[in-house]
């Protein structure tokens, strides 16, 4: 099961308690997941498809508590190339489908005449609670999201650009979060791709437990990201310092072959030795061995002068 799947079945487990809520949630839904079929005289048969049954439960009920009517169901195939089962949710003409339309802001009337608007009805989402609701039910019909231990991307699929511009700007109305549009073939999708505003998200929607997945996530992928880079750091400097070693270890040898240690004033002579006798030690430890001991600058001045020296002989 997807981790969007999941957070699906958690928000068909939430039961809005106020009368205002359910409306906002079933518009929401209804907007994206629904369907308007003419069933003769002038009236309207609706069918909401879904792919998850724990969805039909919820919405039938919802449907049926605020609306006080009963909803057949029947299954079908998906339009999606996975070919999984579809669920119908039917609401015939003679079930109050033109009150239920209406009521959610989808059948309108403009100079006298019956019209399908293809936006937020502004009246549904007056309250923050009612905003929460109808994101609720969008992200139930037409909402997605990747797995966040491979990748951040969460998004709202849209049929018109109006609603999608819609969508954004509820979602925007909260502090904190942004979220982007883009169209993409026939669609418009509104999304965000920061774990930040994934989680806060989520939780405005009433996903708590994957909201606090997603910063949980967030935290342990952060923490690895940065003893990686600190490993990454380390490697890195321990190859500089290696390499430095080799070049300084070259320079005595050619001093030794050509003029011979002794050659060497004193103080330089016994970094010489002791770096040629203890070539894996860092300089800190070589200052040690020095009589009397040197700090790892003075280490590193002494052996600088030497690698000088070899360059000119």
């Amino acid at each position: 099961m997807s981790f969007a799947v999941d957070v699906k079945n958690e928000l068909a487990r939430i039961e809005p308690e106020k009368k205002c809520c359910m409306l906002a949630e079933i518009a929401g839904f209804l907007r994206v997941a629904g369907s308007i079929k003419l069933a003769g005289g002038g009236k309207f048969k609706i069918v909401i498809t879904t792919e998850n049954p724990a969805i039909v439960r919820h919405f039938k009920k919802l449907i049926q508590d605020y609306f006080g009517i009963e909803t057949t169901f029947d299954i079908g195939e998906s339009d999606s190339l996975r070919k999984t089962k579809a669920y119908n949710i039917n609401i015939d003409s003679d079930n109050r489908s033109e009150q239920i339309l209406r009521e959610t802001g989808i059948l309108l009337v403009r100079e006298g005449n019956n019209y399908i608007s293809d936006g937020v009805y502004e009246s549904i989402i007056r309250s923050k609670c009612c905003k929460r609701a109808y994101l609720r039910g969008v992200f139930m019909g037409s909402g997605t999201m990747s797995n966040p231990e491979k990748s951040y991307h969460l998004e709202f699929v849209c049929r018109t650009e109006t609603l999608a511009s819609d969508l954004k700007k509820i979602i925007n109305s909260f502090s904190n979060i942004e979220a982007k549009l883009y169209k993409r073939g026939k669609s418009f999708v509104v999304y965000m791709k920061k774990a930040d505003y994934i989680a806060d998200m989520l939780g405005i929607m009433g996903a708590d437990s994957h909201s606090l997945k997603i910063e949980t996530t967030w935290v342990d992928k952060s923490m690895r990201n940065k003893v990686n880079r600190m490993a990454n750091c380390d490697n890195a400097n321990v190859d500089k310092i290696v390499e430095a070693a080799m070049k300084q270890i070259e320079a005595i040898n050619k001093i030794e072959q050509t003029k011979g240690l002794n050659w060497l004033p004193e103080k330089l002579r016994e970094v010489a030795k002791l770096r040629k006798e203890n070539p894996d030690v860092s300089l800190t430890a070589l200052g040690e061995m020095c009589n009397p001991k040197l700090k790892k600058s003075g280490i590193n001045g002494r052996l600088k002068n030497i690698v000088e020296i070899a360059s000119k002989l």
